[in-house]
């Protein structure tokens, strides 16, 4: 097996330790298999970073262009964002109750879809916009699902559950950080349509071609900036933006990986291989 591959695996079954952890500890209300769920995210984060490593550095090729690549960093920006925000702020040791298990399931979705050869991005379409592009929706992705992470936590708090969940953070400092981190995901998946939007006309010569990820990409950004609205304007808090953190997540992994995945579209030209 090509070290690239056992890299790989290693990081999903570690982040499936992981997300076994968050998952019992969920259910035992206890704060050791959240310490095992988070040691092994670590864990499992090393030979994701030697992934992505590996295949930069024997193709000469940025390795974001097949669903795989995508889902791969996709999920490493978000693990990424988790564990940062996790040594940061301790209190929140059962956040990964969410993270790990999507992070888990993507990768190994990932996994059964990895090509040995990275996708040689045409001389057309190379262009410094594809990083800003890249990288807004990834970290955007990581963002709004530690967001929807905190809305389970507020859940949580809010059945006055004993064991662990009584050490979590007020209600009101959970629902701060959710809508922060959405806030701060509009802010980027918002960098990747002006950026893509820039990148189809140095392509296509127009801005928007009313492609399906574009389509469903504005369609996320807005159901985000709806959240901000909901929040500012109207004064929502609590219980109902923490269903709707959740709710919009589920649109958001739709539009970036589902629509590309089963459609053809502008995007498969350079990206998608199915």
């Amino acid at each position: 097996m090509k070290p690239e591959f056992l890299y790989f695996w290693t990081a999903v079954a570690l982040y499936g330790v992981s997300a076994s952890g968050y998952i019992f500890g969920l259910m035992s209300r206890h704060d050791k298999p959240f310490q095992i769920g988070l040691y092994s995210a670590v864990a499992g984060f090393i030979p994701h970073v030697l992934v992505i490593a590996l295949r930069w550095t024997a193709t000469g090729i940025s390795p974001f262009f097949t669903i795989s690549e995508s889902i791969t960093f996709g999920i490493f920006c978000a693990v990424l964002i988790f564990l940062v925000f996790e040594f940061a702020n301790k209190a929140v040791r059962p956040l990964g109750v969410l993270v790990m298990p999507v992070s888990f399931v993507l990768m190994g979705w990932a996994g059964t879809l990895i090509k040995d050869a990275a996708v040689q991005i045409a001389p057309a379409l190379q262009s410094g916009w594809i990083w800003v592009h890249i990288i807004g929706a990834a970290t955007g992705f990581g963002a709004v699902l530690t967001a929807a992470g905190m809305g389970l936590m507020y859940l949580l708090k809010e059945k006055n559950l004993k064991g662990i969940y009584e050490k979590l953070p007020d209600s009101r400092v959970l629902d701060n950080l959710g809508y922060r981190f959405v806030a701060g995901g509009f802010i980027m998946y918002g960098l990747m349509i002006v950026s893509g939007a820039f990148w189809a006309n140095q392509v296509k010569g127009t801005y928007w071609n009313w492609d399906p990820v574009e389509v469903w990409s504005l369609i996320s950004w807005l159901t985000y900036g709806i959240y901000l609205h909901l929040r500012i304007t109207f004064g929502w808090r609590g219980r109902k933006l923490a269903w709707y953190a959740l709710i919009a997540l589920v649109a958001m992994i739709i539009s970036y990986w589902g629509i590309p995945f089963s459609m053809e579209t502008f995007h498969k030209g350079f990206r998608i291989e199915h």
